[in-house]
């Protein structure tokens, strides 16, 4: 991690790269140099810290240890670049210096960061003159990421740089024992930011504009009434409502437009989350950790309103990370609702006016404040798998933390992720770094979202890429965004390849791999649409040596929506693999409950070959089930037939996998869905409970799994697997798959810091496209 031996005998120059702006550095360095006796100064500079020290040969080397030994709890150190200093003239004591300009290999954002608990004192201590400040922060809490505009970080490049200090608080910013020293969002009453309350139109008393301490006041007493209230956060608005209250929490729904998709609730601390879940150590430390994600956990109890969870088993809980967010938790004493203000897949509305105009004629009131937000970032959301953290949605609290590319860029790179769950990257060297979730990429207004956000993010990272890398599906907002690009600029990755390689590059994974990915539907290089594919793959190519059999989707996006209908196009469309006809239903399958008028529709699209695209899809598959069980004939949000499913088979066990078989067709092993379906309809028909076969269908698939691995792994020789895709986000049947595949000898690895849904693709694209650009290189 040192660079540069020859470091002289009495001076030296000390540049500190990774995430050390933003998290008190600077003020850490002053005090370890104070320490230790030696003169000189610290700045930040680009995104480093550069420290200049003269002292005792000793003390310089102790110090410079203590750099990353003792650094803050927040920093990240890369790199410390150590250099002879010309000139040991060093003035007497040492000083924190104004920024500079100046390039840095990285230049890291720190992501916004909860609440610490010195500041939550000053928060509850009627003699602090901070008391009930929702905007109380210090250099180990608060803003960051969604508040900075460029790099180095200073007040002045943040949107504090509004708020000229206070006195009071000039004198702390400047005083090197307070533990505000150059905390740049330093805020008082007197000097920072207000909040402030607009009554909306469905309030039901009549509530003036009111600022300061009123407004929180409003605020509380509209959700205490019953109300909806939307408040503006560290990374957007969000909507918030009593959990416990069954007409608050429709309304809500109606206000944001999500009919069934669970919301997640904010607990005052961690012995109400146990209340409300039942919480892992795991589980515990996610929750009270800096990036206070939401948890998923299984729900215990009844104390929510039952339309929070939409008869889910798993509750998505967080705890406060804001100062407002723990006064409106406080002052209500119930758990609250808290979810992001935008319509259903839409952006995080961040704008003031623009959360007015969408939410006040919705809500009974707007609880703003005038702080401006930069960057959205919505809730980052993980769940515990087998004692380890699983992100879902990476956003807030991780977000744009940098990953590791396993091969370096040799050319800076900008990767556009795929259309649901959007992300994006921006790769340079051995550094990537995520942008945080933005939402579905399916409309202008998400596309605008993504573009505003992409440009800020090149500015911070002081990047202007060179290649573009994108999905091959050429009707996806992010593709389109590429096409703007020179053809010779564009590098296309396959949609599973890139899943795949985000699994393995987050784990650094060496030589060719297997990858195990299991989604909806990514569009393949043959032109069909994937889903369930077994590659064997390194980071700059793939071979595919398995997958699903394919149905049609009958209607093509219908299909996804209506999971009756991908039951109908397996009935009536299956891959022929020489197994009977699946064209004579029993009573218990959809056709039988279905209009007749739709099943002679879908029947006519299947045979005249109507818009009916086959796919070899995982996800489509458990909607074929979820069907065949009338657990789920329509999809009110993406992935509800597959959850849906996965919370029928919870408590059946022990159970015996359905039928499958595999088959050779064109080079490649196939998992004959259909055989499993036959099985499928056989046991709904002899009345077998619907969870039970739910379950047998989930170890059939983990069996499925380790026969593909293994015909894979005899072929090949490769013994590692990496597993990706949405549905690996089913708890269940990556356990199974885990089982199954070190019951069998393989070494399996899963994304843990990278969603192994869409929101991880980017990520992929940018490890694919830097190994490709290596290679060509190299070739040169």
């Amino acid at each position: 991690m040192t660079n540069g031996q020859d470091t002289g005998a009495g001076a030296r120059r000390i540049e500190v790269r990774g995430t050390v702006q933003g998290v008190g550095f600077r003020p850490f360095v002053y005090r370890l140099a104070t320490a230790h006796g030696l003169r000189g100064d610290v700045r930040n500079a680009g995104g480093a810290v550069v420290i200049r020290a003269a002292g005792d040969d000793t003390a310089l080397d102790d110090f410079a240890a203590r750099l990353v030994e003792d650094a803050p709890r927040h920093a990240s150190v890369t790199d410390v670049l150590t250099t002879r200093l010309a000139d040991a003239a060093l003035p007497a004591g040492f000083s924190v210096l104004g920024s500079a300009a100046g390039a840095a290999a990285a230049r890291d954002v720190p992501p916004d960061l909860a609440t610490c608990d010195a500041c939550l004192e000053e928060l509850y201590d009627p003699d602090d003159r901070r008391y009930r400040y929702p905007f109380v922060n210090c250099t180990d809490c608060g803003p960051r990421a969604s508040i900075i505009a460029g790099l180095p970080y200073d007040r002045a490049r943040t949107t504090m740089r509004g708020f000229a200090m206070c006195a009071a608080c000039a004198a702390e910013y400047h005083d090197p024992a307070d533990r505000r020293f150059h905390a740049e969002p330093i805020a008082c009453p007197d000097c920072g930011p207000r909040t402030a309350w607009r009554r909306g139109a469905a309030a039901v008393e009549a509530r003036p504009a009111a600022a300061g301490e009123e407004a929180v006041a409003a605020a509380v007493a509209a959700i205490a009434g019953g109300g909806v209230v939307a408040v503006k956060g560290i990374g957007g608005y969000q909507l918030v409502c009593d959990a416990t209250g069954t007409g608050a929490v429709q309304r809500l729904r109606a206000a944001k437009g999500r009919e069934a998709k669970p919301l997640a609730v904010m607990v005052a601390d961690v012995a109400a989350a146990s209340a409300l879940a039942s919480l892992t150590a795991a589980d515990v430390e996610l929750l009270a950790s800096p990036a206070r994600p939401i948890v998923l956990a299984p729900q215990v109890g009844g104390a929510v309103a039952p339309q929070v969870c939409s008869g889910m088993p798993d509750i998505g809980i967080f705890l406060p990370y804001s100062p407002l967010h723990h006064l409106l938790l406080r002052d209500l004493a119930r758990p609250v609702v808290v979810t992001s203000a935008n319509r259903a897949g839409g952006p995080m509305v961040i704008d003031d006016d623009e959360a007015v105009r969408l939410f006040a004629p919705v809500t009974d009131g707007v609880l703003a404040h005038d702080r401006p937000i930069l960057a959205r970032h919505d809730d980052s959301v993980v769940r515990v798998r087998a004692g380890r953290p699983s992100t879902v949605r990476r956003a807030r609290g991780y977000a744009p933390a940098p990953l590791p590319l396993p091969v370096a860029a040799p050319e800076p790179l900008l990767a556009l992720g795929a259309q649901l769950k959007h992300t994006f990257t921006v790769a340079s060297g051995r550094r990537a770094v995520p942008g945080p979730h933005i939402g579905d990429l399916e409309d202008a207004e998400t596309l605008e979202a993504f573009e505003r956000s992409l440009e800020a993010r090149l500015v911070i990272e002081d990047v202007d890429p060179v290649y573009v890398a994108h999905d091959l599906h050429p009707e996806y907002l992010s593709t389109k965004h590429a096409a703007r690009w020179p053809a010779a600029r564009r590098i296309a990755v396959q949609h599973h390849h890139a899943h795949v390689a985000a699994t393995a590059a987050e784990h650094g994974v060496e030589g060719p791999f297997l990858g195990v990915a299991y989604d909806g539907l990514g569009l393949g290089d043959d032109g069909t649409f994937w889903g369930g594919e077994v590659l064997l793959a390194t980071y700059a190519g793939y071979r595919r040596l398995g997958r699903f059999s394919r149905a049609p989707l009958c209607g093509g996006a219908v299909a996804v929506r209506r999971p009756a209908r991908m039951a109908l196009g397996y009935l009536f469309g299956a891959e022929d693999l020489g197994g009977p006809a699946l064209d004579a239903p029993p009573a218990a399958h959809p056709a039988a409950r279905l209009p007749e008028r739709e099943v002679a529709l879908v029947r006519r699209m299947i045979d005249r070959r109507l818009n009916s695209p086959p796919a070899s899809s995982a996800g489509r598959l458990f909607d074929a089930v979820a069907a065949l069980l009338g657990v789920c004939e329509d999809n009110r949000f993406e992935g509800e037939a597959a959850m849906r499913l996965e919370a029928a088979a919870a408590g059946h066990g022990d159970v015996a996998p359905l039928a499958w078989r595999l088959a050779r067709r064109d080079g490649l092993w196939v998992y004959d869905g259909a055989a499993t379906l036959r099985d499928v309809l056989e046991a709904r028909s002899s009345g077998e409970p619907p969870g039970a076969i739910a379950a047998a269908f989930h170890h059939t698939l983990a069996a499925v799994t380790a026969a593909l691995c293994e015909r894979a792994g005899e072929e090949t020789g490769v013994r590692t697997v990496c597993l990706s895709g949405g549905v690996f986000q089913n708890r269940a049947l990556e356990t199974a798959v885990r089982a199954a595949l070190g019951g069998a000898g393989f070494e399996v690895f899963a994304g843990e810091r990278v969603p192994v849904n869409d929101g991880g693709v980017s990520y992929g694209q940018a490890v694919v496209a830097a190994a490709r650009l290596s290679a060509a290189t190299s070739e040169e």
